[in-house]
């Protein structure tokens, strides 16, 4: 077993090995849950083994005491559940169940932090092949996995190795990436723009795996404070599962994350009421058909007063809920979004003409093509801050500012990027709030409404390029000038096709 401290780099380069040399058939959306769920249960292990190791010198052979030591600790695995048990029966043939069973008694030893954490995930499940096919492919996995020691991978180094993976396997799913994760660099940019201070609660409605909620806590760890809550909820199981271990192997043990489907049954509630929040960070579904439109006159909560958004389109469903979920006169919000979200008409255009004339829409940013494995088209970042609706210390701010940042990323083989540069310039371009030619501009409501409330960012920012004029004259005259050796070049021409007998 490898025992070295790692860096960041070759603890991913490790524990991509592991995962990749292990692959199947196995469809790589599916396979990613297996192999994370395994990266957890090593990590989980190890750190229990080291514990165990550190109380023995201290208490000896007092297993009782030892035991009763451990099961005060963070988490506890009882005995004979480990990683280092299900390698001594690598070669039984019942390989799966074994772990399914270790996994379960994780589960119950530890069911205030890790009730049903690997609900959505069996070993034994035929998802990984017929029998013989799913011992050989878990028996190299667990053999890749035994090489890698993590009792002394701090937190955040584990924790970005876990993101990277889910990264990785993202490029690897294509279009169902979107499902479990927002590109790093983009959720960057968002959290750099929700801008969320000490004390904040945050929540990502639509979390995935939860990497753009611990980016946002990340901005406030920036300003020196570790006081922040984080809140999250997820439709999908398996990817629920993700953010939670992702947000236990962060140790962000606290983090309220819940399991359902936001706009039709919201769990975070306190009272009987939604609970509000300082800070709102989501790369919502795009355009999400049959998202419940059927249900929203009778919502509880009264979410929809706006107007109900199209039955196939529920862009306005999550930026509503977003918005009645902030807390009155401080909060904010940062979402990606489709760009129909900002010019499509109906009930969306009514819903779009009430938050103006509420005026908590702050900003649309239009970001470039080709950013997302999950779509080739451009998309946009709404920003709306309940700061400046009435009654709040932005009350006074009467415009929207508009950045076109189409042009504003690097070029890669499989999909563009956005660099540290990008994220700057476009992050301190919103911040200075000023007219950029051909990059930004401030509009006044009044404008907008002028334009019927149409938030399409090319209305309001001229990015025509203008070609330079042609001088005819000095065309003419070059022209000339070359007349006689083209007549040359002819006559040549005609003396090299005699010679080759063609006429």
């Amino acid at each position: 077993m490898t025992t070295k401290k790692y860096t960041q780099e070759d603890l991913n380069k490790i524990l991509w090995q592991a995962a990749d040399s292990s692959r199947t058939q196995v469809d790589a959306g599916i396979y990613k849950d297996y192999v994370l769920v395994m990266l957890f249960f090593k990590y989980l292990s190890d750190l229990s083994k080291k514990k165990h190791n550190e109380y023995k010198e201290r208490f000896g052979n007092d297993e009782k005491r030892i035991e009763e030591k451990m099961k005060l600790d963070r988490f506890y695995l009882p005995p004979k559940v480990s990683f280092d048990y299900i390698y001594k029966v690598i070669e039984q043939d019942n390989l799966g169940e074994e772990i399914d069973k270790a996994l379960h008694a994780i589960e119950d030893a530890n069911k205030e932090k890790l009730e049903n954490m690997f609900l959505n995930v069996s070993f034994n499940s035929e998802v990984l092949g017929k029998s013989q096919e799913r011992n050989k492919m878990l028996r190299h996995l667990v053999h890749d996995f035994a090489k890698i020691d993590l009792s002394d991978v701090k937190d955040d180094i584990i924790g970005n190795s876990y993101m990277y993976m889910i990264e990785r396997f993202g490029a690897d799913a294509g279009k169902k990436a979107g499902e479990f994760f927002t590109v790093r660099n983009v959720a960057h940019l968002v959290a750099k723009f929700a801008e969320p201070k000490a004390g904040s609660r945050i929540c990502d409605p639509c979390m995935g795996s939860g990497g753009l909620l611990l980016l946002a806590g990340e901005e406030v760890e920036k300003l020196g404070s570790k006081n922040y809550a984080l809140y999250g909820q997820e439709s999908t199981g398996s990817t629920y599962q993700l953010a939670r271990m992702n947000m236990f192997l962060h140790g962000k043990d606290s983090a309220r994350l819940e399991w359902g489907d936001t706009l039709n049954n919201p769990l975070l509630v306190e009272n009987d009421k939604l609970m509000k929040f300082d800070t709102i960070v989501a790369n919502m579904p795009f355009s999400l058909s049959k998202w419940g439109a059927e249900n929203a006159g009778g919502d509880k909560y009264n979410r929809f007063w706006r107007g109900v958004p199209p039955k196939d389109k529920g862009d306005f469903a999550f930026i509503t809920h977003m918005v009645e979920t902030l807390k009155a006169k401080t909060g904010r919000m940062v979402a990606i979004a489709p760009h129909g979200v900002l010019f499509r008409g109906g009930a969306e255009g009514k819903i779009r003409e009430q938050l103006l004339k509420e005026n908590v829409i702050d900003a649309v940013i239009g970001l470039p093509a080709g950013l997302f494995q999950t779509t080739g088209i451009p998309v946009a970042i709404l920003i709306l801050d309940r700061t400046r609706e009435k009654g709040g210390e932005n009350e006074k701010t009467k415009d929207v500012f508009f950045i076109e940042a189409s042009k504003e990323f690097k070029a890669q083989k499989a999909q563009n990027i956005l660099t540290d540069e990008n994220i700057e310039k476009i992050y301190s371009t919103y911040k200075k709030r000023k007219d950029v030619e051909k990059l930004a501009r401030k509009v006044s409501i009044k404008e907008i409404e002028e334009n019927d409330f149409n938030l399409n960012i090319t209305r309001y920012v001229d990015t025509f390029v203008e070609e330079e004029p042609v001088d005819i004259k000095a065309n003419l005259e070059e022209l000339a000038k070359l007349e006689p050796e083209l007549q040359k070049l002819e006559k040549q021409m005609v003396e090299y096709l005699k010679e080759l007998g063609i006429k």
